[in-house]
């Protein structure tokens, strides 16, 4: 599904512009946008901040256009701290006049201001994490520095614009259904859920299957790598941690000798990872969540907590659709909880089977994210405005 050719009729000739918040590593709003740039190989992109080489080429090789973001001390480590000029920046983006244009967006895109009427679909990973759900988790007590002190004042102003500037948008996407109601909730505006692109293809599962557990993730606070850790440390389970973070001195100090920190993997060496491990453990709440599915399609289990993105990816026993098992869940998080969904895990490893696993998780592949998003976007073009 590469390329404007594969494109409905709808969407063929049609001028697009994509936005994104910010170019700066390959996460998983990077991939969604990667899967945007495949089916509109000529568009160009819009972005409050580009870091050169950050990104993946297919991304890199466009028209890039970037804010005044781009120019200020020491953007391209701590942008963040920029927050409260990230609305006026978004504004500022000079827009071509087009027929689609299509932001992607965790914080301020989807306040990009279309010229000459053209239709705005959003896709939105969360409503601005920083000023809604996430806020104690940045600016809480012990985080944020200076600017915990500072944005208690200024978090109003920002949930005022963040609400306002919906009416740029005229068609919402969400990447779950999780993220769908907070859509509704902060926003009241309605969003039809298409899934985020894992590309699955890349993973495949191991002939034989190693004595350890797998985190794959960014060592911050919410994503609660802590719990893993101390579950495995107590119960004498060897634990593998790939990622870094803020956290990472912190964690370690939690860890004992069986847990070991790996930094970052290469896409050949993670796919390894996944396939040979028990398990993998993912113990945050999550707007989504690619690292479950791609354990999955490496035809390993996923113990998770059960909030957020991980209840419409994983599947528990006793699934009301009567699919297969490819997880556990525990319902609070705790180490006891974790722990004990650990036990129950291993006292029946054979209901998990990997092919089974792989199957389920194909139904997340870029392929269906493509060929869904463009029947989308063909729809919406076709319809008009929301």
């Amino acid at each position: 599904m590469a390329g404007s050719a594969a494109l409905p009729p709808a969407l063929q000739g049609a001028r697009v512009a994509l936005v994104h918040d910010w170019l700066t590593g390959m996460r998983g709003g990077e991939k969604v946008l990667e899967a945007l740039c495949r089916l509109f190989p000529q568009a160009p992109l819009y972005t409050l901040l580009h870091v050169p080489g950050s990104v993946s080429p297919l991304i890199e090789d466009r028209p890039i256009h970037t804010s005044f973001v781009q120019g200020l001390p020491l953007a391209r480590r701590r942008y963040r701290h920029y927050l409260p000029l990230f609305p006026r920046a978004v504004e500022g983006l000079k827009m071509p006049a087009c027929d689609l244009v299509i932001s992607t967006s965790h914080c301020v895109a989807k306040g990009v201001m279309p010229a000459g009427g053209a239709l705005h679909v959003s896709y939105l990973h969360t409503p601005m994490r920083y000023i809604w759900d996430l806020y104690e988790d940045y600016f809480g007590p012990g985080r944020g520095g200076l600017a915990r002190y500072v944005m208690p004042f200024l978090r109003p102003r920002l949930q005022r614009w963040d609400v306002d500037s919906c009416t740029r948008v005229d068609h919402f996407l969400a990447n779950s259904e999780h993220v769908a109601r907070r859509i509704k909730r902060h926003y009241g505006r309605r969003a039809q859920v298409i899934p985020p692109p894992v590309d699955t293809g890349r993973f495949a599962p191991a002939a034989q299957v190693e004595d350890y557990y797998l985190v794959v993730s960014a060592l911050v606070p919410y994503k609660r790598v802590d719990l893993a850790i101390e579950a495995c440390a107590s119960t004498g389970r060897r634990l593998l941690v790939v990622g870094t973070g803020p956290e990472e001195a912190r964690l370690r100090a939690l860890a004992g000798p069986n847990v070991e920190f790996l930094g970052w993997a290469g896409d050949e060496e993670l796919a390894g990872l996944y396939a040979r491990a028990q398990a993998f453990i993912f113990p945050g709440e999550e707007d989504f969540g690619i690292t479950p599915v791609e354990s999955m399609a490496a035809g390993r289990p996923v113990v998770a907590f059960a909030q957020g993105g991980a209840l419409e990816t994983v599947v528990g026993p006793g699934d009301p659709q009567g699919r297969a098992p490819t997880g556990l869940f525990f319902t609070e998080q705790s180490i006891t909880s974790l722990v004990a969904a650990l036990d129950e895990l291993e006292t029946d490893m054979e209901r998990f089977q990997p092919q089974t696993l792989a199957a389920h998780a194909a139904g997340f592949d870029t392929r269906v994210f493509m060929e869904r998003m463009a029947d989308f976007l063909a729809s919406a073009v076709a319809s008009g405005r929301d």
